[in-house]
């Protein structure tokens, strides 16, 4: 029996554990909020499609009541505050790392062998925090990341392309950000040829561009954060642990060398598994490409000296 914990219930936490539920990902999903009735409600509303959707797992919703998530393989932690049009992932982390590090604790009193995997922004920074405050192996924390970067990349590629988006592959590593995202062209292609074969540089320059400020023209868009790309992607990081899919997908790691980096949690390739990180993929960059991932790295750097104390 699989189980798996979404913290907040939110867009993007209801739109993981739908997703997950309607894949049937594990057995059961628990979401669980500070707001009383949201994650009951929401859970409620879920599982009246079960039978229209032929759909087995159950779900349910709880308001603070951490035991209900007891003995989970994997928690998703969503909790924080969005973004508003305007605001940078980075003006968020005063509010959110306190809530991301009390949420880490009450998950681990109860689920301490569970897999983590952090959605909260920003991203990298709330990922390190939690390093931080576990203490439970590298291995175990995932940053969500670059698992919908990716699949930004994708969409636009497809969209340049005009292209079925699942035959196309691209992946994006640095920081999850709008300035140190890295979506490495060089590495994308259609049905296994490089893209650059169809579209030309200056197409694939607005791709990058777009794919870069991809969450950004959202925000714009919608008035607050996206949720249905980001749930999605949370889905795919919980299934390929969860399933020990051995899946590569670009994730927030905590480096120990690779790419010449140490303590520091960043976008990179990742295999994914029952264990969580089972290994980091270190590409072999172009200098170019080496050049945007030390800036990447200084800017997430920079970013964690603003967590609190």
């Amino acid at each position: 029996m699989s189980k798996v914990t979404v913290v907040g219930a939110g867009n993007v936490g209801a739109t993981a554990a739908n997703i997950m539920a309607i894949r049937e990902v594990a057995d059961e999903v628990v979401m669980i909020d500070i707001k009383e009735g949201i994650s009951e409600g929401k859970a409620m509303d879920m599982m009246q499609t079960a039978a229209l959707l032929d759909m087995n797992t159950r779900i349910k919703g709880v308001t603070n009541d951490y035991e209900a998530t007891a003995n989970s393989d994997v928690v998703v932690i969503t909790s924080g505050i969005p973004r508003k049009p305007g605001m940078t992932r980075e003006e968020l982390i005063g509010v959110n790392a306190g809530i991301v590090k009390q949420v880490t604790e009450s998950v681990l009193k109860y689920s301490p062998n569970a897999v983590i995997v952090c959605v909260s922004n920003p991203m990298d920074t709330m990922t390190y925090l939690i390093h931080k405050v576990a203490g439970i192996p590298k291995n175990r924390i995932i940053g969500m990341g670059g698992a919908l970067d990716s699949n930004r990349f994708k969409y636009y590629l497809s969209q340049a392309l005009k292209a079925n988006p699942n035959e196309v592959e691209g992946f994006v590593i640095g920081g999850h950000g709008d300035t140190t995202m890295i979506p490495l062209k060089r590495f994308a292609t259609l049905r296994g040829i490089p893209v650059e074969n169809f579209l030309s540089k200056e197409v694939i320059d607005k791709v990058v561009a777009d794919t870069m400020v991809g969450g950004a023209t959202l925000t714009k868009l919608l008035g607050t954060s996206a949720w249905y790309a980001p749930g999605a992607a949370t889905s795919e990081v919980v299934e390929a642990v969860l399933h020990d899919q051995k899946a590569l997908i670009p994730c927030s790691a905590l480096l120990d060398g690779e790419y010449g980096e140490k303590d520091l949690c960043i976008g990179v390739l990742c295999e994914l598994g029952r264990n969580g990180i089972e290994r980091i993929v270190e590409l072999d960059l172009n200098e170019e490409e080496k050049e945007l991932f030390r800036k990447s790295a200084a800017a997430v750097k920079a970013t964690n000296e603003a967590l609190p104390a």
